[in-house]
């Protein structure tokens, strides 16, 4: 499954909206608050995850794209 930031984002903008949460509106900014985080976690993962393969003709250390 591919890393997606439109698909982490809509997580949790419904996890803060079944906390009561206000995620539209001019003056509500979690749902800006989720897109930044999501934006964060996809990056912080795409530029530093690692995968390890331990076994097989494929074994070795790859990145995460």
């Amino acid at each position: 499954m591919a890393l997606s930031q439109s698909s982490l984002e809509s997580k949790l903008v419904s996890e803060l909206e079944s906390r009561g949460f206000v995620t539209t509106g001019p003056h509500a900014f979690a749902g800006k608050m989720a897109e930044a985080i999501a934006a964060a976690v996809v990056a912080e993962i795409t530029s530093n995850a690692q995968v390890q393969v331990t076994g097989g003709s494929s074994a070795g250390t790859y990145k995460v794209k």
